[in-house]
């Protein structure tokens, strides 16, 4: 590949070229981005498949240009997923782009973006060199599946910070569909609006495309398509997986009973595989980001290691695309929502721990929420709390659980309910919050 080529397909994906961004901000992104960014060390993006990683690096770096920090000539983007690259690319060409850029720009304080790097062959040598050598500023950005903290932690040890994009959450959907919610006057002006497209949200979910189409047709044919492509292209060509209809199977299994229990000794009975099978498919969709499994809270770290794991998707649209019966299983939707929220909270209060509870007598709170040695939150979802047998059910779980964790900061999360409310169990009274999923979302909620 000559110099002209190399510009030229640069020339298309860098702002002194003729490329530009059109896209909404994700400000709570770039700004933990701006808090992570640094030459000493490299920012390494990372995520489920098509959940905005490269739109927001972009962002970002417009916007360091828009603030006069850095000039366009300074920036270098390189998208390897550009199919006029050498399918096949090493170190070697790597350099060859950066000596280019180099010579032809001629910048004074390089930013270097590697986007969707993983393919590349040794690309770790030349990203340590671009830091430890030229001191430069260093992005990278990659499929989920080969670009985890846990898989650059041995290449960049000591020399890189992560950080996690989900697929929207409802406040950015919101913003995404021209309802801004900062305070409690804007709940009450825009409630209906805002109940409507909770209503979309719980279906479709959040993947910034699917949000952005206004065709349900569309909507599905983007859902099927990641779904397949998590499988097929993060999973099974990044693992060479030979038994792909068990690797179906278990994925259609999970999306089938997500938030519930899931032992994995029962999953290879029922699919017909080892326990070593279940153990490795199960790491690489959580590698992969398409599934979660929440450990049971324990003071013993080695029985919370074996504990039975609770199962949720990343994403509720893929619940529904699959075709299984949305209405039927909303409290199951609703408790997934509120696994996908906290997931999403932790990228930016990374300290914080999420758990379930479960004694003996089977009683179980959905989420433990722990900072340190402290539990700071017990929470519970309960989307029918009408039903009296099921809501006693559900407070007597969760006082018995805050006594036991030493914790009265206690939320039942509801369809509609929101309330505070004294309830006593056992001779214990407790004050638990109520709040509506919707506004939870919304990190808004009855002050009491």
């Amino acid at each position: 590949m000559n110099e002209s080529q190399i510009l030229a397909i640069l020339s298309d994906w860098n702002f002194w070229g003729t490329y530009h961004v059109d896209a909404r901000d994700r400000n709570t992104y770039l700004k933990r981005l701006q808090q992570l960014f640094s030459n000493r060390t490299a920012t390494t993006i990372y995520g489920v498949r098509r959940a905005g990683k490269s739109t927001l690096t972009a962002l970002f770096v417009d916007r360091l240009i828009a603030t006069g920090r850095f000039k366009a000539n300074d920036t270098l983007i390189i998208n390897f997923e550009d199919p006029r690259f050498e399918p096949e690319m090493d170190s070697q060409t790597l350099f060859q782009i950066y000596e280019t850029f180099i010579k032809n720009l001629n910048p004074e304080k390089p930013v270097i973006v590697l986007d969707e790097i993983q393919n590349v062959l040794q690309w770790e040598k030349f990203a340590r060199y671009l830091l430890e050598v030229k001191k430069d500023y260093v992005m990278i950005t990659g499929s989920s599946s080969k670009l985890l903290g846990q898989e650059i932690s041995t290449v960049l040890t000591g020399r890189h910070v992560d950080m996690e994009i989900m697929p929207l959450s409802f406040k950015e959907y919101l913003d995404f569909k021209g309802i801004t919610v900062s305070n409690e006057l804007d709940l009450i002006r825009e409630k209906m609006p805002i109940l409507r497209r909770f209503t979309e949200y719980t279906r479709w979910g959040g993947f910034p495309e699917v949000v952005c189409s206004d065709s349900d047709i569309r909507k599905r044919e983007l859902l099927t398509r990641y779904f397949e492509d998590i499988l097929f292209k993060d999973i099974v060509r990044r693992y060479r997986i030979k038994e792909v209809h068990k690797l179906e199977n278990f994925a259609t299994l999970l999306l089938a009973n997500i938030a519930t229990l899931q032992s994995f000794n029962k999953l290879k009975s029922r699919l017909r595989i080892s326990l070593d099978t279940v153990e490795r498919f199960a790491r690489f969709f959580e590698m992969a980001r398409l599934f979660f499994f929440l450990k049971k809270f324990d003071y013993s770290a080695g029985r919370q290691i074996r504990s039975i794991s609770k199962v949720y998707v990343v994403d509720p649209g893929f619940y529904w695309v699959k075709g299984f019966k949305f209405t039927e299983n909303l409290g199951r939707i609703a408790e997934n929502l509120v696994a996908i929220e906290l997931m999403r909270r932790r990228v930016f209060e990374p300290e914080m721990e999420i758990y379930y509870w479960k004694d003996h007598q089977q009683r179980e709170v959905d989420f433990v929420l722990k900072t340190g040695t402290e539990v700071k939150e017990l929470l519970q979802v309960c989307w029918n709390v009408e039903d009296e047998r099921t809501h006693k059910r559900e407070i007597r779980s969760l006082i018995k659980a805050g006594q036991n964790l030493r914790c009265e900061n206690l939320t039942i999360v509801t369809e509609h309910l929101e309330d505070h409310k004294e309830v006593k169990w056992n001779g214990i009274i407790r004050k638990i919050r109520y709040v509506p999923l919707w506004k939870w979302l919304l990190d808004f909620g009855s002050d009491g």
